[in-house]
């Protein structure tokens, strides 16, 4: 005759006990396979031997960088007429200020809109004349081809430039070369004309 021990009853707390105790080791499984050396993401140091050989990979280039824009600018004046490269990420090239030139133009990126995207065919804009100056941005932002023209020729192309300044060359009204100081603007007093 064979004998058989009755088992305990399985209570509820024991039952979550064993599924916790699976649930822990379930999520340190993963962290088992990875290896030590790849925990730290530290790259193996050079070799000397490698050095020696040239086997090194040549180093970045800036035309290699994923970010970068050539801005042509004329008729806006001495001084800011000219050709400017920009890179971004990090900030360099030839250009006045490339960190508030990056800076911008992250600040104008959002998804799905075009930052260099022209005035919309069609959109009500004031008369005024913003002078002669012009500008073409040319290049790869944001992994994407830019080719784009700027100009001041009516009150939406002014406000569309002064978006992108400091890419693009702060300019002032075409007859004035500062802005207007307050005495500049106070009315000349009065003279009374005598009959």
């Amino acid at each position: 005759m064979v004998s058989v021990l009755p088992l305990p009853p399985v209570t509820a707390r024991c039952r979550h006990r064993a599924l916790a105790s699976l649930a822990v080791a379930a999520c340190l499984l993963p962290l088992a396979a990875v290896p030590a050396a790849a925990a730290g993401a530290m790259p193996p140091p050079v070799r000397p031997e490698d050095r020696a050989s040239g086997a090194m990979p040549p180093p970045v280039r800036p035309e290699d960088r994923g970010d970068h824009l050539t801005v042509v600018v004329r008729h806006a004046g001495v001084g800011r007429d000219g050709r400017y490269d920009v890179y971004c990420h990090p900030e360099a090239g030839r250009h006045p200020d490339p960190a508030g030139a990056c800076r911008v133009l992250d600040e104008n990126t959002r998804w799905g809109r075009d930052p260099f995207a022209p005035v919309t065919p069609g959109t009500v804009c004031t008369m005024v004349h913003g002078g002669p100056a012009t500008a073409r941005i040319t290049g790869t932002w944001a992994g994407r081809p830019v080719d784009a023209t700027y100009d001041r020729g009516d009150g939406c192309r002014i406000a569309r430039w002064d978006h992108m300044v400091p890419l693009l060359p702060r300019i002032v009204g075409p007859a004035q070369t500062e802005p207007p100081t307050l005495g500049s603007l106070q009315a000349e007093p009065r003279t009374s004309v005598s009959a």
